[in-house]
Order: structure tokens, then C-alpha cells, then sequence
């Protein structure tokens, strides 16, 4: 019992001297890494200190040059600063050398300003006393001095003013003649345009004279129909295989053609039929009227316009003027223009639009009071067409007068278009009332003995009393006869007036 207690007791002793030991050995071990952490820390924080000192001699190195830098660019910059000061204080003092010999020459100048005008009321305070003077010692006013002089100047000189006058006068006119004939020639031979003229009627021809019947339907109610929906007035006669629609519109005309070629092919021509075919004829129409106008404007090379301008354009194509097809005369005209416009230096855009639009107003003169170039302009503000297109185009009947060089130009090549042979067809009456005026206007003359309209209309020969009429005034009625021929009259192409002086001296010998 003794002994294990012992050994429990040594057991207990030589444990505890081991913790012992062992916590002597490991605080021995860690003071040693403690002490060796703390020489590392010191030799790093030495490192450290060693690397900053360097670091801030490196700093206060590269501070003091660019403070060195700085000062040499300042040093630089009010060196260059102080010149341009210089050049400037130079600058001023010659400014105001140059001010101060301005106010001497402006002083200068008025004192001299004031001399000339005072010498100016001077001679002309002499020329008025000058002229009283003459006037008492002619004993006339110096408005009838002038009058008088320049009568007998004119009396004395008069063969030798009219030679010159009408040398003048042909030299220049041969001239112009000849510089316009070649531009007119050039721009119709580029445009050779086939001529087609409508009549105010439109023939509808049939498969066979049975259909007749048919088309008249029981007591007239097919016809009845048609003239009612349509507008027109059908005519059928005894002429073998046709009939004949009459009216005002042409495009009801087209509408009633085209209806009725409809339903001649279907062969069932009944009222109810009939509404419906018309119904489709204007729909189709009206795809025809835009096609035209479209294809007139890509014609002639214009940018597309509103699409309610664009059918208004190609309702022309149903429209004449004197057995011309209005649109075809248009797109006709556009070339002309266009052509001209660039030969005389003309803005070309502009022409060519005025040309084009220049009958708008004709798609709707019967439907809208006013003439066909007010109603033109109308439209053309409405779409907000440029100024100067309605300008242009707005002279081609001499209405409104030519401000610009293109309204001259539409004008002439309308004048062109239809005066082309075979172009247009007037009527007979017209054609004898147009002989008829301008021979009136002629015989209204003082000193004409006779007149007459020769060359269709194209030339007015005048023969005048060689006792009353001289020269001189032969030249001036020719011209005067001319303007009131141009103010009261409408006509295609130009019309020549000739005056001709005939002296003829007659004796007998016995």
C-alpha cells in the first residue's frame, strides 16, 4: 500500500517537472522568436528609413528643377509679354497719328464742301438770271425756246434722222432677228412632238347596228340611263355602226365611251348593269387621269407634285383648245421652254413648271367662274407653288405683264406650240372675225386709205395718203397699230404689220 502511493506520488512529481521543463523550453523558444522578430522589425524600419530619405532627396530634386522651369518660362513669357506691350503703345501712337490727320482732311474737306456749294448757288443764281435775260430779249418761255428749236432741228434734219433711224433700226433688227430665229429653230428642231387634235364629239363605234336597240333599250330607258349618269347626250343616227356621244366635259365623254365599250362586251345592257359599269368607267377614269399626269411630269423631267395637282394635270388630257390636246400641247410647251430657257440663260426649273402648269386652270374653267390663267393661279397658290412658277406663267395671255424673263419665255413657247402647222384648228367663224378686227383696227387710223388682212391672218398690209402720212410716220403707225393689235386681240403666233407710203408722181406731155 506504502509503495503504491509512492509511486503515485513520483508520478505525480515527474509530471509535474515535466510541465515544468517544458513550459521553461518553450518560453525559452519564444523569447528567442521574439527577439529575432524585433531585430527583423529593426532592420526593416532601418531599410525603410533609408529608402524615404532617398526618396525625399529624389522629391526635393525634382521640385527645385521644376521650379527652375517655371521660372525660366515666366522669365520667357514677360519678356515676350513686354514686346508685344511695345508693339502695341507703337501701334496706338501711330492710331492716333492717323485720327489726328483724318479730323485735318475732314476739316479740310467740309471748308472745301461748303466752297463748291456756295459756287454751285452761285452759277446756278447766274443761270436763272441768264435765262430771264434771254427769255425777255426772245420774248419766249424757255419750254417753247426748247420746242421750237427742236421743231426746226427736226424739220432740217429730217431725211437725214430717218436714214439714220432706219439704218439703225435694220442693222439691229436684222440682228436680233437672226441671234432669235436661230434659238427658235434650235429648240424646235430638238422637239419634234406629233400633233393630235381632238374634235368637241366622241365616236363610239359598234359591233353591229343590232345593238342600237339594245342600247336604247324598251321605251329609251338604257339610253335614258346613260344620259342621266353620265351627262352626256348619246346620238344615235342612221350612220352604219356608230354613235356618237355630245357634252361639254370631256371626261364625262371618256366616262360614257368607256361604259359603253363595257357594255357592249358583257352584252347585258339593262339600267342596273348600266349603274354599275359607269360606277366602274369613273373609277378607271380617274386611274387614267392620274397615270397622265404622272406620265407628263416624268416626261418632261419635273419632281413629283401634290397628287391633287398631279390629277388636276392629267385631266388636261381630256381638254382641247382650238382641236389641241391641251396636256399634249403643255408637255409640248415644257420642252420648248426648257430648251429656251437654257440657250438664253433662264432658270430652267422654273420655266418648265410654268409651262407645264400653264393651263391648270383649263382642267376646271367649266365647273369655276374666271378666266383659265386666274383660275391657273389660284390653284397653283393653293398647293404652294413657288412665286415665281406663277410669274411665269401667268403672262403666257398677257393678262399680267412679263416680269420676269421665264413669263416671256412660257409666252413664246406657247406662241410656238400653236402656231405649228396642222396644230391647232380654229373655226370659221373665229378665223373671219379675226381678218374682220384687224382690219378695224387698221382703218381706225387717220390717213389710211385701205387694208388688207393677207397671209391667213399672219400679215396686215396698210396703205397710207403720202400727202398726210410722211416717213417718219409711216414707222411710228406701224408700231402704234401693232401695240393696239396686241391689246385687243388673242391670237397664235405673230401677226407682221406693213405700212406702206406710195408717192407717185403723174404729169402729161402734149
Amino acid at each position: 500500500m506504502t509503495f503504491q502511493i509512492a509511486s503515485i506520488f513520483v508520478t505525480i512529481l515527474a509530471f509535474l517537472v515535466g510541465i515544468g521543463l517544458g513550459y521553461a523550453v518553450r518560453r525559452l523558444i519564444t523569447n528567442k522568436r521574439i527577439q529575432s522578430a524585433e531585430t527583423h522589425a529593426n532592420d526593416i524600419l532601418v531599410e525603410a528609413k533609408n529608402k524615404s530619405q532617398d526618396l525625399l532627396l529624389e522629391a526635393k530634386n525634382q521640385a527645385l528643377k521644376l521650379i527652375d522651369e517655371s521660372k525660366k518660362e515666366i522669365h520667357e513669357r514677360n519678356a515676350q509679354l513686354l514686346r508685344i506691350e511695345g508693339m502695341l503703345d507703337k501701334k496706338e501712337a501711330e492710331l492716333e497719328t492717323k485720327v489726328k490727320e483724318l479730323d485735318q482732311d475732314k476739316k479740310s474737306l467740309q471748308g472745301k464742301t461748303g466752297e463748291v456749294t456756295k459756287l454751285q448757288q452761285e452759277l446756278e443764281a447766274k443761270r436763272q438770271q441768264q435765262i430771264i435775260e434771254l427769255e425777255k430779249v426772245s420774248g419766249l418761255k424757255k419750254e417753247d425756246a426748247i420746242k421750237l428749236i427742236n421743231q426746226r432741228v427736226e424739220e432740217e434734219y429730217k431725211d437725214e434722222l430717218y436714214e439714220r433711224m432706219k439704218k439703225l433700226e435694220g442693222n439691229n433688227m436684222e440682228a436680233l432677228d437672226k441671234r432669235a430665229k436661230e434659238i427658235m429653230t434650235t429648240a424646235i428642231q430638238r422637239y419634234g412632238g406629233s400633233h393630235i387634235a381632238d374634235i368637241t364629239t366622241t365616236v363610239v363605234h359598234l359591233p353591229s347596228d343590232e345593238l342600237k336597240g339594245k342600247i336604247i333599250g324598251k321605251e329609251g330607258r338604257n339610253i335614258k340611263t346613260i344620259e342621266r349618269l353620265t351627262g352626256v347626250d348619246v346620238i344615235i343616227d342612221d350612220t352604219p355602226e356608230t354613235m356618237i356621244l355630245s357634252g361639254f366635259d370631256p371626261v364625262r365623254r371618256q366616262v360614257a365611251k368607256l361604259a359603253l365599250e363595257k357594255l357592249i362586251a358583257d352584252g347585258r345592257i339593262h339600267p342596273a348593269k348600266i349603274e354599275e359599269v359607269v360606277e366602274k368607267a369613273k373609277s378607271e377614269i380617274n386611274d387614267k387621269i392620274k397615270e397622265a399626269g404622272e406620265a407628263a411630269l416624268f416626261d418632261v423631267g419635273i419632281s413629283p407634285v401634290d397628287p391633287k395637282l398631279t390629277f388636276l394635270l392629267g385631266r388636261l388630257a381630256f381638254r382641247t383648245s382650238f382641236g389641241q390636246n391641251v396636256l399634249l400641247h403643255s408637255i409640248e410647251m415644257t420642252h420648248l421652254a426648257g430648251m429656251l430657257a437654257q440657250e438664253l440663260g433662264a432658270d430652267v426649273s422654273v420655266t418648265k413648271k410654268a409651262a407645264l402648269f400653264h393651263d391648270i386652270g383649263k382642267a376646271v374653267d367649266h365647273e369655276v367662274q374666271g378666266s383659265h390663267v386666274e383660275i391657273g393661279r389660284k390653284i397653283l397658290q393653293k398647293f404652294g407653288m413657288d412665286e415665281k412658277v406663277i410669274m411665269g406663267m401667268e403672262a403666257h395671255h398677257e393678262e399680267y405683264p412679263y416680269v420676269t424673263l421665264e413669263s416671256r419665255i412660257v409666252q413664246t413657247a406657247d406662241a410656238i406650240s400653236g402656231a405649228r402647222p396642222g396644230a391647232r384648228r380654229d373655226s370659221v367663224e373665229i378665223y373671219i372675225k379675226r381678218l374682220e378686227d384687224l382690219e378695224r383696227i387698221a382703218n381706225s387710223f387717220t390717213g389710211v386709205e385701205k387694208t388688207y388682212a393677207v397671209q391667213a391672218g399672219r400679215e396686215l398690209r396698210v396703205f397710207v395718203t403720202p400727202t398726210k402720212i410722211d416717213d417718219l410716220t409711216a414707222m411710228k403707225m406701224a408700231r402704234d397699230i401693232a401695240k393696239q393689235i396686241e391689246e385687243e386681240m388673242r391670237y397664235p403666233g405673230e401677226i407682221k404689220v406693213n405700212v406702206i407710203r406710195e408717192t407717185r408722181a403723174i404729169e402729161y406731155a402734149r
